[in-house]
């Protein structure tokens, strides 16, 4: 699908927002699922699935079935979940096992890819068993969180975090623990749910509770090469929600980091937020939100956390609504682009330039 008809303007005072017609054309969603899905590093699981030698989780990337594993040596792979042979399974859920079996045929390999048996294949001629190893996927960690990545050419995770892993440092991530799991269905291309997390614009009028629990006015954006950060300081009052646990008058913000092209962190002092943003269709998304909670099994954690659960639940149904409502006027004849904010779009702006750099670079290799 050639995509090059439109220009991006790298001058935000300049520039139009990417037209209706990427948000609403059925075709565009194959495309974004090989250039941008399929190339960049996609959060899979958590760490913990895979602590300890012998530990495995399947999941999958633009319907690419994988395999997370942990070797006997302590190693971390991935691989493509499909053998060699016919296309069966290796795994299936999770757990802990020293091999994986093809449920079809049963030819084994070990926790490092490699083959390690083949029932019955006696007098099979030309046949390298090395060479027919499970296909690997890239694999790496931060924190909590286990990514994977389709491209063998992407840059490294580490590139693309950026400056996220030193400016999170001190914060006790990787002590945080999971808590909670919520997934929502929002009936809107999975751009316009990007677009609308990626700018504090709309705030004091569609998010009346959280305008009074941030400084809006301090709000900021700021964009580096494959993410973009979002930080507004926490006000003090007695009734705060985000302040809970906090001592009076101690420093508190609210950082929200934006990762190319679908993986939300909504980093709060004791609390940290992922979102992942999930094509099921050119007008359908799903919304995984995951909750960690330092200290997460001491006693009266969950009471304390539903508070900020109903609170940030608000906030979402808020979000659903505005979605849901722009998606279907991108469908006017009275609508094909629109202007920025210079003061507040800046996030959606460089969202757009992304994104049309992944696709159009496949326009340019033919793919």
């Amino acid at each position: 699908m050639q995509l090059t008809d439109f220009a991006y303007q790298p001058d935000l005072s300049l520039a139009t927002t990417i037209p209706a017609r990427w948000y609403t054309d059925p075709a565009m969603l194959p495309a974004e699922e090989q250039r941008v899905f399929g190339c960049t590093w996609q959060l899979v699981g958590r760490l913990e699935q895979v602590r300890n030698p012998g530990d495995f989780f399947t999941c999958s990337v633009v319907d690419e079935p994988l395999v997370v594993t942990r070797d006997t040596a302590g190693q971390l792979h991935a691989f493509y979940n499909v053998c060699r042979h016919r296309a069966g399974s290796v795994a299936e859920g999770c757990g802990q096992r020293k091999t994986l079996q093809c449920s079809y045929h049963a030819w084994t390999y070990g926790l490092d890819g490699r083959l390690l048996s083949t029932p019955e294949f006696e007098g099979v001629r030309d046949f390298d068993r090395a060479a027919y190893g499970l296909r690997p996927v890239r694999v790496d960690s931060w924190g909590p969180f286990v990514f994977v990545n389709l491209d063998a050419d992407a840059a490294p995770l580490r590139e693309v975090l950026g400056a996220i892993p030193g400016e999170t440092a001190h914060l006790p991530l990787e002590r945080m623990g999971f808590f909670k799991r919520v997934d929502y269905q929002v009936e809107c291309n999975w751009k316009v749910y990007i677009d609308n997390y990626l700018e504090g614009y709309h705030i004091p009028v569609a998010h009346p509770g959280l305008f009074k629990e941030i400084d809006y006015k301090q709000y900021a954006v700021e964009t580096f090469r494959y993410y973009s950060k979002q930080f507004a300081p926490i006000r003090e009052k007695p009734d705060s929600l985000l302040r809970r646990n906090l001592e009076r008058g101690a420093d508190a913000q609210a950082l929200y980091y934006w990762l190319f092209p679908n993986i939300m962190l909504n980093i709060y002092p004791d609390n940290l937020q992922i979102n992942i943003i999930l094509p099921l269709g050119h007008a359908r998304t799903l919304t995984i939100f995951e909750w960690y909670l330092l200290d997460a099994d001491k006693p009266g954690a969950a009471d304390d956390f539903h508070k900020s659960f109903k609170f940030s639940d608000l906030v979402q149904q808020e979000d659903i609504a505005i979605c849901e409502a722009v998606q279907k006027r991108l469908r006017s004849r009275a609508y094909d682009v629109g202007r920025f904010s210079v003061a507040r779009e800046n996030g959606v702006h460089h969202f757009h330039g992304l994104l049309c750099e992944f696709l159009q670079a496949g326009d340019a290799a033919g793919v």
